[in-house]
């Protein structure tokens, strides 16, 4: 039997590797649209985002404390395990109900989890600047400058107590379009990321050469 030779046994490889990196800069580029769409919806309408959420953190915490109190009645007597299900279940309904009647105060819990979200993405785009400066892609200074870009931005509305709905909704919105350019910037250069790491030229240039 003739052996395929080696150039076509990396093919195959070489072309999923390089969908793969394609499928995830444009689901960065979804996540980072998705950040924006949410972000004006918190400048446009701020005081209603936050009800929204909080009556919807409520009503799923109230809907999941009914269910175990449920669980609670239906295996009473069969299964040890189940016996905490109705305190516990009675505390979350409660953590619900106060969710919806305190909802503005869900602002500041809202506020860490958008900025550790931000935080996370921009350090996945400093690896990617990383593995972009290790390909010889002269662009990943553009990519690593706007990941800290963004970094700056999440520890700033992680821990600044005093930003209102409206000033981390501009946040959002800005950090949004900051992950768009540098996943731009880095689709544009996949083919050269290609021809490092799988050791081949094939000639072509990207766009942003």
């Amino acid at each position: 039997m003739s052996k395929k030779p080696k150039a076509v046994l990396l093919k195959r490889p070489a072309e999923n590797l390089s969908s793969n990196l394609k499928k995830s800069a444009w689901s960065a580029i979804f996540e980072s649209t998705m950040l924006i769409i949410l972000g004006i919806l918190f400048v446009v309408w701020p005081d209603t985002m936050v009800r929204v959420i909080a009556y919807i953190i409520g009503v799923l915490l109230i809907l999941k404390g009914i269910f175990d109190i449920a669980t609670y009645f239906y295996n009473k007597g069969q299964f040890d395990f189940s016996n905490n299900n109705l305190i516990y279940g009675a505390v979350i309904v409660i953590i619900g109900i106060v969710s919806i009647i305190a909802g503005e105060n869900i602002a500041q819990v809202f506020r860490i989890i958008i900025g550790i979200i931000i935080i996370y993405e921009s350090l996945v785009r400093i690896g990617t600047a990383t593995r972009m400066s290790s390909a010889g892609v002269s662009a990943w200074k553009y990519v690593l400058i706007l990941a800290i870009i963004m970094l700056a931005l999440g520890i700033f509305v992680t821990f600044n107590n005093g930003a209102i709905v409206a000033v981390v909704g501009w946040l959002m919105i800005l950090t949004g379009a900051i992950g768009i350019a540098g996943d731009v910037v880095f689709i544009q250069h996949i083919n050269t990321v290609m021809d490092k790491l799988t050791g081949t030229k094939k000639g072509s240039t990207t766009s942003g050469k």
